[in-house]
């Protein structure tokens, strides 16, 4: 694991980004915190003329939920068939031994 640390190029950008800030006076990546101006708040404001585009939210949801389900349900039926498949092959294999040792 540490070979791995050493050699990759991710570890080498943690490492050069680190050695650049420890040993400078170099400013924060993050700003300090400023109010928005009014142009900013009216950006932010909710718009009541797009209300109507932003009702899609809930039906996607409720369309992720029953692909989830749908896949569940499909991941079950698959696993039921191979064990039902396991299962009449095995009284196969039982059958026969027995059929086979009785003659």
């Amino acid at each position: 694991m540490a070979f791995f640390l050493q050699k990759s190029s991710l570890a080498n950008h943690f490492r050069s980004s680190y050695q650049k800030t420890e040993g400078s006076l170099a400013a924060p990546t993050r700003a300090l915190h400023v109010e928005p101006g009014a142009r900013e708040r009216a950006l932010l404001a909710e718009d009541p003329s797009l209300k109507r585009f932003k009702s899609y939210k809930k039906s996607v949801w409720r369309l992720k939920r029953i692909a989830d389900v749908l896949t569940v349900v499909v991941v079950a039926g698959c696993c039921y068939e191979i064990y039902v498949k396991a299962v009449m092959r095995e009284e196969a294999r039982n059958q026969a031994k027995a059929a086979g040792g009785s003659e």
